[in-house]
């Protein structure tokens, strides 16, 4: 059974993976790809400190983080989607200007 600081590490590992690719990619679906992975690091460090604690709130926390990730993405796809039928692009430095 491998301790808690192998998973925090882990995920702390992949936060900043994802952090990198949301500050340099500028393609809306990397960034989303990128968001995602901040996300799961954090359910995984949730769980592991739920386990060092030996509570179920965690597992609750985690179940409800993932919630919230599938409806960013449904939301962000459908945005994506809405974007690129006006704009033929998904970059992003081509979407900060919406206006009209």
């Amino acid at each position: 059974m491998l301790p808690a600081t192998y998973y925090v590490g882990l995920s702390a590992i992949l936060f900043i993976i994802g952090v990198v690719g949301v500050i340099t990619r500028r393609n809306a679906i990397i960034i989303f790809m990128s968001i995602e992975l901040m996300l799961n690091s954090a359910n995984l460090a949730f769980v592991a400190f739920a386990r060092v604690h030996e509570a179920m709130s965690g597992q609750v926390f985690v179940f409800f983080v993932l919630a919230v990730a599938a409806a960013e993405v449904a939301v962000g796809l459908a945005l994506m989607v809405s974007i690129f039928h006006t704009k033929h692009s998904i970059d992003v430095d081509n979407i900060s200007s919406l206006k009209g």
